[in-house]
């Protein structure tokens, strides 16, 4: 397994993989960056990255050929991202004797800065990743769009990977958590227990596009918390958190936005939510989503990347950046109580026909040995 600096989904969705693989019986080598190790608790990781030859020299000189050695150990090189993409078609491309070569994307490509040397350097990264694609034995892409874009970028061989969840399973059979047990939780976060929870799970990170979610808070009619988990760009962070405390009306009536910072017990505060919301730019499948999907909440969700076939009917779209559109779902959800059961109930009956770890772990070893003789 080769992937960069992960500290949500994609280093989470390995971590299920690579325990997997090796519950069935299979050794697993990861290559990967120290925070994404520390993070995962991989003691056993070769801390490689990143692998930038002649631009950390002597260091990274010697981490590249260090993982090129290590390809030509393995029978298959499993690459997760873009950046790893690259790294592992090289390492693959001089390992002797050559493993095969898989690639993940998880992401879209970032769009090119406005600037002429920005748009530049955002087409040597496409050719790059172009170039790691097409060397690959199988591409897979965790949406449908990803599928289409791997294919655009030339890969010959592509199919859908979808990430599951670890925590889909323990919360089809959850109950919503009970008032004392979500007072207490509240409380502990120094939040009021009188006024319904609308929650997003989420990086602060441009990506989350988190002055959305502040705008529609403020624009909301209903009075409600509206709490954020999740940590990442401090100095972001900072910015949300001083917008945030504007918010609330002198009247108290209006919204209040909490930032909570990252918690070990997410499925305790999904759980204990009335309204799901994530308003990124783009996503894949996203694991939050399943898992609010799995509590049975309703979710107000962007109409981006692969959201709107994950959601399949049973929660409501709203357009990237609509302020005003995430604000009117919420409300209504908060106002309507019946509306609200019924789309929690069908969010979760949707998640409980998702594929579990397992059943991808058992997939993907099919898709390791999947014959590719005939390519060259």
């Amino acid at each position: 397994m080769v992937l960069g600096r992960s500290a949500g989904g994609v280093g989470g969705h390995v971590d299920t993989l690579v325990a997997g693989l090796r519950g069935l019986g299979h050794e697993v080598q990861i290559v990967t960056a120290d925070s994404t190790a520390r993070t995962f608790g991989w003691a056993d990781a070769h801390r490689l990255w990143p692998v930038h030859p002649g631009r950390r020299a002597p260091r990274g000189l010697v981490d590249w050929h260090r993982v090129m050695r290590l390809a030509g150990t393995v029978a298959v090189v499993h690459a997760h991202g873009h950046q790893a993409a690259v790294v592992a078609a090289v390492a693959v491309a001089r390992a002797r004797p050559r493993p095969r070569l898989v690639v993940s994307l998880h992401n879209d490509l970032p769009p090119a800065p406005p600037s002429a040397p920005g748009r530049a350097r955002a087409s040597v990264a496409r050719s790059l990743i172009g170039w790691a694609i097409r060397r690959a034995d199988l591409v897979t892409g965790a949406s449908a769009d990803l599928v289409d874009l791997a294919r655009a970028l030339g890969a010959r061989r592509v199919e859908p990977a979808f990430v599951p969840s670890a925590a889909v399973a323990d919360l089809l059979v959850s109950d919503r958590l009970g008032a004392p047990d979500r007072d207490a939780l509240l409380a502990g976060a120094g939040i009021a227990t009188d006024r319904p929870l609308v929650l997003t799970v989420s990086r602060i990170a441009p990506q989350k596009d988190l002055p959305t979610l502040l705008a529609a808070a403020r624009s909301s009619r209903v009075p409600a918390t509206w709490v954020v988990v999740g940590d990442g760009d401090e100095r972001l962070r900072a910015r949300l958190e001083d917008e945030a405390r504007g918010i609330r009306r002198l009247d108290g009536s209006g919204p209040v936005v909490r930032f909570v910072g990252a918690r070990t017990d997410v499925t305790t505060w999904l759980r204990a939510a009335e309204v799901f919301v994530l308003t990124s730019r783009w996503e894949a499948r996203a694991l939050v989503v399943q898992e609010a999907m799995a509590a049975g909440l309703p979710v107000v969700v962007t109409s981006t990347g692969g959201l709107p076939e994950l959601v399949d009917g049973a929660g409501s779209l709203v357009a990237v950046g609509d302020p005003s559109a995430v604000a009117e779902e919420v409300d209504h959800l908060l106002l309507e109580a019946e509306t609200r059961a019924r789309r929690g109930a069908a969010a979760r009956a949707v998640a409980a026909t998702w594929a579990t770890p397992d059943d991808e772990t058992r997939r993907w070893v099919d898709r390791y040995a999947a014959d590719t003789s005939g390519m060259t």
